[in-house]
């Protein structure tokens, strides 16, 4: 008998194939690299239904016939994880710092991802031959460039793995990324979370008219900041503070409980 995440995979597969695809080359037109985002956390068995609701407004990323991608990233950080520190003081500007592969393609790239005082996303990147424990010489002149932190002082922290679906809008400048079957790990401790789906809403800027969000509202699924680093961080490192990212963590537990999201909101 297969389990309820088997089931549900197949059930998100069999709705992805009613969306128009899009090649990786036009996804480039709606790359959004300075953006708004929009971040909700809810169960996977409510994604093939919401699926379905999206197929006249969106498109689907289709790479070789797949609609579903696998993504390994690495982070980085200090060793007093000053990077983590920054998103949980809730700092106007902050950083992320990561290498990231893109399995299917076999493509990597350095990434430096700014949060400013503004509340727009700025991504940056640099082509590399493949996700290194070890930062490049590139890779080091690229942050100086991009960012207040020293390469010496920046060390791999957390491995993330995950299956993402990238959906376009047909009618606006915006993408939906949905990321499912998160895995956390570094060295010998790791965590899964198959139950949960991270949704991001990429805007050049935030419009309530997004039909994602529409429907996520009629849903009844409020926004709810999630930073899978940060997540990673506090659920493999014990001495790191979490106090401030209680409502995740504690909606977090409730998926993975299988509670819905009409009994956590009430």
């Amino acid at each position: 008998m297969m389990n309820a995440n088997v089931l549900n995979m197949a059930s998100i597969a069999h709705a992805l194939l009613s969306f128009e695809p899009l090649g990786l080359a036009d996804i480039q037109e709606a790359a959004l690299l300075d953006r708004v985002d929009t971040k909700y956390v809810f169960a996977v068995n409510e994604l093939p239904s919401l699926l379905a609701e999206m197929t006249a407004a969106y498109r689907v990323l289709t790479i070789d016939e797949a609609r579903l991608h696998t993504y390994r990233t690495l982070y980085f950080d200090t060793d007093d994880f000053s990077i983590y520190e920054q998103h949980h003081n809730g700092f106007g500007s902050r950083y992320k710092v990561r290498a990231r592969k893109y399995v299917g393609t076999d493509t990597a790239f350095f990434e430096i991802k700014h949060r400013t005082n503004q509340k727009r996303t700025i991504k940056t990147r640099l082509p590399i031959a493949d996700v290194d424990l070890a930062l490049s010489k590139q890779a080091a002149v690229f942050l100086q460039a991009n960012t207040p932190f020293d390469a010496e002082r920046l060390a791999p922290k957390l491995w993330n793995d995950y299956q993402r679906v990238t959906l376009v809008s047909k009618g606006r400048p915006e993408r939906v990324t949905l990321d499912v079957n998160l895995e956390y790990h570094w060295e010998d401790a790791s965590i899964a979370l198959p139950g949960v789906v991270i949704a991001e809403v990429k805007q050049d800027w935030l419009s309530y008219e997004s039909p994602f969000i529409m429907h996520m509202r009629h849903m009844g699924i409020r926004p709810l900041s999630y930073s899978k680093y940060t997540a990673g961080v506090y659920s493999l490192y014990e001495h790191v503070k979490a106090n401030n990212f209680k409502v995740q963590i504690r909606r977090i537990n409730q998926l993975t409980q299988g509670i819905s999201q009409h009994e956590w909101a009430s």
